[in-house]
C-alpha cells in the first residue's frame, strides 16, 4: 500500500577531491553544478529534474555513500512517516530546513542495512535546467557529457535484507519488484520502488553493513549508453563493465567509478511495476545472467568493490 513516498530525491556521496569529483560527474556524466554551500558540498542535478539538486559531493578522507533521500507528498505524509517509523522502533533524528540549500526539514534513520536514508517533503524548484514550463524545447542546447537526465536509484550491500524489506514494505509502502533467491528459498536480493519503476532503492545480502555498490542516472536510448562508453574510453575513465543488457529488470546498462573509487550506472530502457504486479524472481544460481544478461558471468570487480 502506498505510504506518500513519491520519488529518490538526493544522495549525498563522498568523494576524496571534490574538484576531480566535479570533473567527472559535471563534464562527463553531464549532471547540472547548482552550487556550493558554506561546507564546501557540491549540489548537482540532472537537466529533467525539477527539484534543485538530486546529487551532493562532500570530500572527506574515504568513499561512499552518507545518506539517500526520498521525497514525500507533504509534510502531513512527513509527520505520519516519522510516527510511523518511531512506532516501529526506528530511530529517528531530526535536520533542520536549509541544513542542505534549498530542502525542507528532513527526518533520517537507518536501516537494519546498516544505511542511513532521509524523508523530506519540500526542496525548491527551479524547474528543468534551460528548458521552460512552457511551451518547452526538447532539451537544453549546451549539456555536456553522457547527458544524464536524473539521478535514478542506489543499490546498497548490507545484511538483514529481509528486515530492511520488511520496514520500506510496512511502514514506507515500497513494492517488491524484483528478488533473487537462493536455493533455500532465502530472499538474498530485493529490488524496491515506490512508483512505476523498475526500482527506486535495491539491496543485497552482504555481512558487512552500511555499504555502497552504485548510484544510476536515466540515460534516454540505447545509443545515448554506447555513446557514454566512447566517453568513458575517450577520458580514461575507470570501467566495470559493459555496455550490456541486465536480465533483472531488462535495463541496458554500462557501469564505471569516479575518481575516488564509487561506483556510477547510467542506463536506459527496463521494466515497469504496479502494485498488483507479481514480483519477478531470480535464482541465486543464476545470477550471472540475472546481472549481466549477455555475458551470463558475473566479474569479481562487480561483487567485491564496494565503497
Amino acid at each position: 500500500m502506498k505510504k506518500g513516498v513519491m520519488r529518490p530525491g538526493h544522495v549525498q556521496l563522498r568523494v576524496l577531491d571534490i574538484e576531480e569529483a566535479l570533473a567527472h560527474y559535471r563534464d562527463l556524466l553531464g549532471l547540472i553544478e547548482v552550487e556550493r554551500d558554506d561546507q564546501g558540498r557540491a549540489y548537482l542535478k540532472g537537466w529533467t529534474e525539477v527539484d534543485k539538486f538530486s546529487v551532493v559531493l562532500r570530500q572527506a578522507d574515504e568513499p561512499g555513500m552518507d545518506f539517500m533521500g526520498f521525497k514525500v507528498l507533504n509534510n502531513t505524509v512527513l509527520e505520519k512517516l516519522e510516527s510511523d517509523l518511531t512506532a516501529y522502533g526506528c530511530a529517528v533524528e531530526h535536520i533542520a530546513a536549509g541544513e542542505l540549500s534549498g530542502c525542507g526539514r528532513r527526518i533520517r534513520f537507518e536501516a537494519p542495512t546498516g544505511h542511513r536514508f532521509e524523508l523530506y517533503a519540500e526542496k525548491e524548484q527551479p524547474g528543468k535546467w534551460g528548458v521552460s514550463n512552457v511551451n518547452p524545447e526538447a532539451w537544453p542546447m549546451d549539456l555536456k557529457g553522457m547527458k544524464a537526465t536524473r539521478f535514478d536509484h542506489c543499490l546498497l550491500y548490507g545484511p538483514n535484507v529481509e528486515d530492511t524489506y520488511a520496514l520500506f514494505r510496512d511502514v514506507l509502502g515500497f513494492d517488491l519488484a524484483e528478488q533473487v533467491v537462493d536455493p533455500e528459498g532465502n530472499r538474498v536480493a530485493a529490488f524496491l520502488t515506490a512508483s512505476m519503476k523498475a526500482h527506486d532503492v535495491a539491496f543485497i545480502d552482504c555481512p558487512e553493513p552500511g555499504k555502497f555498490h552504485h548510484a544510476s542516472f536515466y540515460l534516454e536510448t540505447w545509443e545515448s549508453v554506447l555513446r557514454a562508453a566512447d566517453l568513458i574510453s575517450m577520458t580514461n575513465t575507470s570501467i566495470d563493465i559493459g555496455p550490456t543488457r541486465h536480465g533483472l529488470t531488462h535495463g541496458q546498462t554500462i557501469y564505471f567509478f569516479d575518481p575516488s573509487g564509487n561506483r556510477n550506472e547510467v542506463f536506459c530502457g527496463g521494466d515497469y511495476h504496479y502494485p498488483d504486479h507479481e514480483p519477478v524472481t531470480w535464482k541465486a544460481e543464476d545470477l550471472g545472467k540475472a546481472i549481466f544478461y549477455h555475458d551470463r558471468v558475473l566479474n569479481e570487480r562487480f561483487l567485491s568493490v564496494l565503497t
